[in-house]
């Protein structure tokens, strides 16, 4: 909780220190995430000795709800992806976005958007989650329109935040039908019941929501458009959304819960299709594309979509699986991204179709561009050959899995055409030329870049150093049992191994035919005409289209077709549920009722009257009537105070909108036709029948007197007053009767304003 507070405290303070030092501020910019990262490196003892660290604030006790925050493997996996890597992009930042405009505000949204994806991950709480997790796309929606005087900016960042907060929104309710037949919002107490959860008849309808609420952050297809199309967002924003946040949240979501649904059957079919589809649409879109940015990217769904179908198949290894493929992918992916953008920054041009031998002015680059290829590619000695080894060793593992093995080939083969074209096609070959002198970048940008891709291969070369500190408890987690695995970098000659060299073999040759097939793949139009992000295009166009309709339909123009269309929706909703829930009843009546017939046939009457009013001088006098009905009414139950005031009130009433209709422009007969007052006649019917009904089975019901009990105590010794209604009105509830006479005041104004406003144009008319 504290480390989410600081973020915050920092995102509020890096503006007016960016304003203040500028360029020489990224010492302190960089530092938080990097001291962050190394207090959670702290807990790793922790959890090497199996144990979690578990915080709870109270926040909503009346609910149930506790601010509740959970270290555990899982949790401090990613918590740690998130500080390292964003260390690495706010030090990247610096110098990328050095002298650009609104660099104050990117910083504060950047920390912003950090302390939302902590506040996710560390959750114990399913409403903490998802509060956090909105968190996550406002900012995300923030960092895409960087440049909102772009009209592509301004597109996909609302793309990606309607389609991530639309599954945010099947989410929540996916987490109040999970707390509902949970009995608690806790998520360690959901993990805890494991089973009853997922053989409840509500269990599918909990997947389905939780799943729409994944996929749609996590880019599964076919919603994966907006990841895409995002890459309009400066380098350091789309490093950090495909490596450590964002994208990999739904993830996180789905491997949480794996433990509870990991048995159920829609469970695993869900996410297994979904993954697997995924992987081919992404691997298809990558080889289209030129752009190193959009390559990446696509390569980014691919890899989401393997993340996806590891967590839904059961089992332990696919837990391990799942695990160091995510590492494994943050550290290549965010050393990628980096890469890109120096390319992109150095030379003008991010094309990779017209880039080449940029080694001989940029020596650094190229060799940290190979290094994350390699990782990315799979091959020894990197952690890299790891992660695709355990991803076959998975898909061989299960029975008649053969299809998931060969989607897994055809998802592995696009990674090494990808690094290909990222490390090999750009920076050897002949020499290109460049819009802009290229050269390698300072300090500040290769710093991170080095970092991650020497990281590849120093946890490739040494896996123990992270296998029983961070990769075993981690996957702990998401079996949601403790496991008992030693990772290792060579597992001699099996059929993983046989399949890894298979995967280099055709990567290896699809590269070399890269151009052809590029060029056959880009000129399909149906794969644009009729792809998802057209679908997003139609589908806004035509929620367009609704709403124009609606509005012709709905927004006539006139009061009192609004005012009849509310009171009859009011009557409606409440007779069919005053029926279907059974609350129909009549009370009994003991004493004599002819007193309120007579005054009910008085009040018949003067509706009736009301109806057949040709003018307003006959209607206002029968609403009179109608008035002085009610206060023989109080008057008859009891209550002469009430009647008398009733009776001041409506016949002043009366005279004032005497007075004022007198000097309105009002026609002087009716100008409904006789249909238009016979709907009108039927709708006040119906909604005062609903509302006698109403009131007449509350009165069924018995009477509760500790209020008027409390009245009675109370109006002397504390009010000193034994006037009841007047004790009431003037200091049980003196603020409400203080508001209502404000806002008659307020009317009695405007009323005012308006009709010295009316004498003002006569006068000026007269002149």
């Amino acid at each position: 909780m504290m480390t989410i507070l600081t973020l915050v405290a920092f995102s509020f303070l890096s503006a007016p220190l960016v304003g203040w030092a500028g360029g020489r501020s990224w010492p302190v910019i960089a530092a938080v995430p990097l001291l962050l990262f190394a207090g959670f490196c702290l807990f790793l003892p922790i959890l090497t000795a199996g144990e979690v660290a578990l915080e709870t604030y109270r926040w909503i006790p009346s609910l149930g709800i506790d601010a509740a925050f959970r270290v555990d493997g899982l949790s401090l996996t990613f918590a740690l992806l998130i500080c390292g890597i964003g260390t690495a992009v706010f030090l990247y930042a610096s110098s990328y976005l050095k002298g650009a405009p609104r660099l104050a505000r990117f910083y504060t949204v950047l920390t912003l958007f950090m302390a939302s994806m902590l506040g996710a991950v560390l959750a114990d709480n399913l409403v903490v989650l998802i509060v956090f997790w909105e968190l996550t796309s406002l900012t995300s929606f923030l960092l895409i329109g960087y440049s909102p005087e772009r009209a592509d900016t301004r597109r996909s960042a609302q793309q990606g935040f309607l389609i991530t907060v639309a599954g945010g929104l099947a989410m929540l309710a996916g987490v109040i039908l999970l707390g509902w037949v949970g009995g608690t919002f806790s998520i360690t107490a959901i993990l805890g019941q494991a089973e009853v959860i997922a053989a409840h008849p509500t269990a599918p309808a909990i997947i389905i929501l939780f799943a729409a609420g994944a996929f749609a952050k996590s880019a599964q297809a076919p919603l994966h458009a907006w990841l895409a199309n995002a890459m309009v967002a400066p380098t350091p924003v789309s490093a950090y959304l495909h490596s450590a946040t964002m994208v990999k949240l739904g993830v996180y979501l789905l491997a949480r819960l794996d433990p509870v649904f990991s048995a159920h059957a829609l469970w695993i079919a869900l996410l297994t299709s979904f993954g697997a589809l995924t992987m081919l649409t992404g691997a298809v879109l990558a080889m289209r594309e030129t752009d190193l940015k959009r390559v990446l990217a696509y390569s980014t769904i691919v890899s989401l979509g393997t993340l996806v179908m590891l967590i839904g198949i059961d089992g332990e290894l696919a837990s391990v699986a799942v695990v160091i493929f995510l590492v494994v992918h943050a550290l290549y992916k965010a050393c990628l991204f980096m890469v890109a953008g120096i390319i992109d920054h150095e030379t003008g041009t991010r094309d990779s179709s017209t880039l080449g031998g940029l080694r001989h002015h940029m020596p650094i680059t190229a060799g940290v561009a190979m290094l994350g290829a390699l990782s990315m590619a799979g091959l020894p000695p990197f952690i890299g050959f790891a992660a695709k080894e355990l991803v076959y060793e998975t898909g061989l593992e299960l029975s008649g899995s053969w299809i998931l093995v060969v989607i897994a080939l055809v998802a592995n083969v696009s990674m090494v055409v990808v690094a290909a074209i990222v490390a090999i096609r750009c920076f050897y070959g002949d020499l290109s030329s460049t819009p802009k002198a290229a050269h390698d970048p300072g300090v500040a940008m290769l710093a991170g870049p080095v970092v991650l891709a020497a990281l590849g291969l120093l946890f490739g070369a040494m896996p123990w150093l992270i296998s029983d500190s961070l990769i075993v408890p981690a996957a702990s987690a998401t079996a949601g049992a403790p496991l008992d695995y030693y990772l290792t970098l060579w597992h001699g000659f099996t059929p993983m191994l046989a399949l890894s060299v298979l995967t280099l073999a055709l990567g290896v040759v699809t590269y070399r035919r890269w151009d052809g097939l590029r060029l056959r793949l880009a000129a399909i139009d149906n794969i644009d005409r009729w792809g998802p992000d057209q679908a997003y295009d139609r589908l806004m166009s035509g929620l367009q289209r609704l709403a124009a309709w609606q509005t012709r339909l709905i927004q006539t123009g006139s009061m009192r077709v609004y005012v009849g269309r509310t009171l009859l929706t009011v009557a409606a909703a409440g007779g069919i549920t005053l029926v279907a829930r059974g609350g129909l009843e009549l009370p009994s009546f003991a004493d004599s009722l002819v007193p309120e017939i007579a005054i009910a046939v008085i009040l018949a009457v003067a509706a009736l009257a009301i109806v057949r009013a040709r003018n307003f001088v006959a209607g206002i006098v029968a609403a009179g009537m109608v008035g002085f009905a009610v206060a023989l009414l109080f008057l008859f139950q009891g209550a002469p105070d009430l009647a008398f005031t009733q009776f001041s009130v409506e016949a002043l009433a009366i005279v004032i909108m005497l007075a004022i209709v007198g000097r309105m422009p009002f026609r002087e007969q009716e100008y409904r036709s006789k249909p238009q007052r016979t709907r009108d006649c039927w709708i006040a019917a119906s909604i005062g029948l609903v509302a006698s009904l109403l009131m007449l089975s509350v009165l069924a019901q018995p009477f509760d007197d500790r209020l008027s009990v409390f009245f009675r105590e109370t109006a002397v010794p504390e009010a000193h007053g034994r006037n009841l209604v007047n004790v009431i009105l003037v200091d049980f509830r003196a603020i409400d009767t203080l508001g209502e006479i404000v806002v008659l005041g307020l009317a009695a104004i405007a009323a005012a304003a308006v009709l010295a406003g009316m004498r003002r144009a006569k006068r000026e008319e007269r002149q």
